[in-house]
């Protein structure tokens, strides 16, 4: 059954281009849309980290993934389901990243660490809570662990 979400805010600076890289020293702002108060962010500044829900809304329809495919196009790496990836091209073009809270401001939360570039649409913004947390242990194939050895930072220059 098909239905309708309208974003809470928008990304507010940070980068204006997709780039698969280095997301950890990225500021950015969400700014929440008209009709939310700023009392719909009392209480997050107490969290360390914030849940952002957005949409990939660069993404056209002609590119979404249903089926498998080798994450970034990379041939060294195995065929996975979209559903085991978290790439861009997913069938409803959502995306969450967890960010660092940097701070409130009337309507605007500012995180550190978001992957989304200016002006992309917030579906929800969550605190994180330990209790929502993984229980246990967490595994994942070493493709991951490579996919996500830069994400956040690049190692520093030799």
């Amino acid at each position: 059954m098909p239905f309708t979400v309208e974003p809470v805010g928008h990304v507010r600076g940070g980068r204006e281009v997709v780039e698969d890289d280095d997301w950890g020293a990225v500021t950015a702002a969400i700014e929440l849309a008209d009709g939310y108060p700023a009392e719909a962010l009392a209480g997050l500044a107490d969290f360390s980290h914030a849940e952002i829900v957005f949409l990939f809304d660069r993404v056209p329809p002609e590119k979404i993934e249903t089926g498998a495919r080798r994450p970034r196009g990379r041939a060294d790496w195995p065929l996975v389901g979209i559903f085991a990836q978290r790439g861009k091209n997913r069938p409803n073009r959502i995306g969450l990243t967890i960010c660092t809270i940097v701070g409130v401001e009337g309507r605007t939360l500012r995180v550190r660490g978001l992957d989304a570039v200016d002006g992309t649409p917030v579906i929800d913004i969550k605190p994180v809570m330990t209790g929502f947390l993984p229980r246990g242990e967490v595994r994942e194939p070493a493709w991951a662990g490579e996919l996500m050895a830069e994400y956040w930072d690049r190692p520093a220059e030799q």
